[in-house]
């Protein structure tokens, strides 16, 4: 047995410092022969198969794997992930089926982004960008004895066509698509539900200017942030561009404004659309949280299930490209998806892909799913507390920004005072968003803040009443009812008014 030091090292007295030149020629000429090349489209690079096919199989690579083979699969990467550059390429030395696990992308890309540096070049995968080996073509190592779910369904996953999951949909799952909605019309009927709108995006200047060779020109050596990474546009193109990921990273910065010295306004790169020009949130000033962004991905990248921070709505404007959509409104938890009691957690499918295989026909069935695709040139809105997954269909260049209607100002201000572990986006010198929010709140609009604060004050002394007679109920072995749902229904009809 090799001891993790020993692995993590590549110190052992019989741990080579390199794959031999013999051992790969080896591996690559071995006498089951060459990968079958007619066989299904969806094969893997090295011929890895689903773990089912070993009950018909007389041959198992993990038969040859020692103790590694014992272990089950995901528990072996989880060890694996614990290794060095130079502790993988000599445990991947050792047999055909220890390659295929130390060849995983995933174990890769963790290395490449914990080391990374201004010289990392992208070259088609993220074990050869490492290593520096010629962009990867047809793998010739034959692991086709090698039965894994764990490596076979990221790549299936990675090969996924989107197609049949974005179309047939149901009218009754369909979201609205709009022209354009007024101010008014959109706090009177439209601030609680999802809607596209086809008109405003047209009228930008990015819409009519931004385009891949036109931000590459201007761009080109910008740092944007992609998800881990902080990368000049360039590089990230040249990756979004040659990519098999089965999660492709995603372009998301906060200060693309600033970094391409655009102005934001009727006159400048693009204008908030009309129907969500009210944001409470501008009374922060440069105090508030982070609440615009940059996005830009491959076909497949996207976001999984999540809500929008800090209790906010949001709007997705895409520039090039279209978005697939799916959603469910805040009573309705997703297939797939779990919270913790204090939604402080959520818990799913690692990968878009993963979740479309196992859980999308379910989500269509599920009351309260709507769905849709945003296309170039269209804008979406995202209610507060509603769940959302996107996918890109295509490379896309998108706009989205957050913010908070009058008609959830309540919502936001809860969250702040109610949730602080969870706030985020703000700088670190704002010790106390809440209190610093309802200060701003009370001196431009001093009638909100004392509808919210009376309701909130309600609020707090029917729970002493509840809770005092649950004590005396409790000394005196009688029960008794509590209408909690009185309180919160008065609650919102006055955040409703103010």
């Amino acid at each position: 047995m090799i001891s993790t030091t020993t692995l993590q090292n590549g110190t052992g007295p019989e741990a080579p410092t390199s794959i031999s030149q013999d051992w790969l020629e080896h591996l690559e000429t071995g006498n089951e022969g060459d990968i079958d090349s007619n066989t299904e489209t969806e094969q893997h690079p090295l011929g890895v198969r689903p773990a089912g096919n070993a009950l018909t199989s007389q041959q198992n690579a993990q038969d040859g794997m020692g103790f590694f083979g014992q272990l089950p699969d995901a528990l072996l990467l989880l060890l694996l992930e614990y290794l060095d550059q130079s502790a993988l390429t000599n445990l991947g030395s050792t047999c055909r089926g220890l390659y295929a696990f130390s060849a995983f992308d995933q174990l890769w890309r963790d290395i490449a982004i914990s080391n990374m540096s201004e010289h990392f070049s992208w070259r088609g995968s993220w074990r050869a960008s490492v290593m520096r080996l010629p962009t990867p073509g047809p793998a010739k190592v034959d692991c086709r004895y090698l039965f894994s779910d764990a490596l076979h369904r990221p790549f299936l996953c990675s090969q996924v066509s989107l197609s049949p999951y974005v179309s047939d949909i149901s009218k009754q799952n369909e979201i609205p698509r709009l022209k354009d909605l007024s101010p008014a019309e959109f706090n009177d009927s439209w601030v609680d539900r999802p809607f596209i709108l086809t008109e405003p995006v047209k009228s930008w200047q990015v819409y009519n200017e931004w385009n891949e060779e036109e931000l590459l020109a201007k761009h080109g050596d910008t740092v944007f942030r992609a998800e881990a990474v902080d990368w000049p546009f360039e590089k990230y193109m040249t990756y979004m561009n040659n990519t098999c990921d089965e999660s492709p990273l995603y372009l998301f910065d906060r200060a693309f404004v600033e970094k391409m010295n655009l102005e934001v306004g009727t006159n400048g790169a693009y204008a908030l659309p009309q129907a969500f020009q009210e944001d409470l949130f501008t009374l922060l000033g440069d105090q508030r949280p982070d609440h615009r962004w940059l996005i830009i991905g491959p076909e497949r990248s996207g976001s999984t299930f999540h809500k929008d921070p800090n209790a906010t709505s949001a709007w997705n404007a895409v520039i090039r490209g279209s978005k697939y959509w799916i959603m469910f409104p805040n009573s309705v938890l997703p297939p797939g998806v779990y919270m913790s009691e204090d939604e402080s957690e959520v818990t799913s499918p690692l990968s878009i892909a993963e979740w479309l295989l196992s859980f999308h026909a379910e989500a269509r069935g599920t009351p309260g799913c709507l769905e849709g695709i945003c296309r170039q040139g269209e804008v979406l809105h995202v209610p507060s507390g509603w769940w959302h997954l996107v996918v890109n269909l295509d490379p896309a260049i998108a706009i989205t920004q957050n913010f908070v209607p009058r008609a959830h100002l309540g919502a936001a201000v809860r969250f702040l005072k109610h949730k602080a572990n969870q706030v985020s986006g703000f700088k670190d010198t704002v010790a106390d968003p809440y209190g610093l929010f309802m200060e701003r709140l009370r001196q431009a609009h001093p009638d909100m803040a004392a509808a919210f604060e009376e309701s909130a004050s309600k609020k707090r002394k029917w729970e002493e009443v509840v809770h005092d007679s649950a004590q005396e109920d409790v000394k005196g072995g009688g029960f008794s009812f509590g209408f909690g749902g009185d309180i919160e229904e008065q609650e919102q009809e006055q955040e409703e008014e103010c």
